[in-house]
């Protein structure tokens, strides 16, 4: 063998070897987790402020079928279609899972079998999620209604099937720290955590790269991921309305114009009215301090 191809040989076995290590998927110290208590309580508002059931209700789910969070719900997107897994206290869904297999699951995006997931799932927005809540959200979640209905496959190609690679992803475009900061008041603080963490609203507001990572236009509005149409801006760039607007629509699904909520957004204010109103008002004073973008 020449010796180029020799160091050739050598090269792609060390950048194998490299890519392997790197991409591992992280682990969750034990020590966060450590002495939580989880109150299903509180948990309830935080699992509605999360939005867990836009996404992992079955499909078509209405009112108190939503708590049974059987997925089945498809999403399509330029790298194939994902579709919603069980994660209801089932052995078919998460009934088995730990607080800690939970947590790692929900900030940072390795399921319990120690296996990438899918960005699809918002874990890039719940990675600065404060643990208690998190114990919180699963304690209340293991009061729910179990469904036995299996977790269904994704549709999802070549190379983007490869879940390994999925670590190269986050390593590229998990975020860090807050996208809004600066002198803050408690009121807009406790917004910017909704928004940014719990209610992942810039998983469909900021635009993104040809991978999927965000671009720096925070909630600058973006393509539907389906291809149909557009999700709106919502920086105060574009969006006019008071925090009182804000705030009713939030709650209603009514915009100042007499309009409704259509489309994904009607499911999200299923879950957002069922917010207490100082948290409603919370998001609201927190997106006027957006820095605004104007297209």
């Amino acid at each position: 063998m020449r010796p180029i191809f020799r160091w050739l040989v050598a090269a792609a076995l060390v950048g194998a070897a490299v890519f392997w290590v790197v991409t591992i998927p992280g682990d969750l110290p034990e020590e966060e987790v450590a002495g939580l208590t989880g109150d299903a309580g509180r948990g309830e508002t935080l699992f509605w402020a999360a939005g867990c059931a836009n996404c992992h209700a079955a499909p078509g789910a209405e009112g108190e079928a939503r708590l049974v969070l059987a997925g089945g719900q498809r999403f399509a997107s330029p790298f194939g279609t994902f579709l919603a897994p069980n994660i209801s206290p089932s052995e078919e869904g998460i009934g088995d899972w730990s607080l800690r297999d939970f947590a790692r699951a929900m900030t940072m995006g390795v399921n319990a079998e120690g296996q990438h997931l899918f960005p699809a799932f918002p874990y890039n927005s719940y990675d600065m999620a404060e643990m208690q809540d998190v114990a919180d959200i699963h304690a209340y979640m293991m009061t729910l209604p179990a469904d036995a209905s299996p977790s269904q496959p994704h549709e999802v190609g070549f190379p983007f099937n490869i879940r390994r690679s999925l670590g190269g992803w986050k390593l590229l475009f998990m975020r860090e720290g807050w996208q809004v900061e600066g002198e803050l008041t408690e009121e807009q603080l406790r917004g910017r955590y909704l928004v940014e963490v719990l209610g992942h609203c810039g998983e469909c507001h900021t635009p993104r790269n040809p991978l999927g990572g965000w671009t720096g236009d925070w909630l600058a509005g973006a393509p539907s991921p389906d291809g149909k149409g557009r999700i709106p801006n919502i920086t105060p760039g574009k969006l006019d309305w008071s925090e009182g607007d804000i705030a009713e629509y939030l709650k209603s699904g009514f915009t100042p114009e007499f309009d409704t909520a259509g489309g994904e957004m009607a499911t999200v204010v299923q879950s957002t009215s069922r917010l207490t109103d100082e948290d409603r008002a919370a998001i609201a004073a927190y997106l006027k301090v957006v820095p605004p973008v104007a297209n």
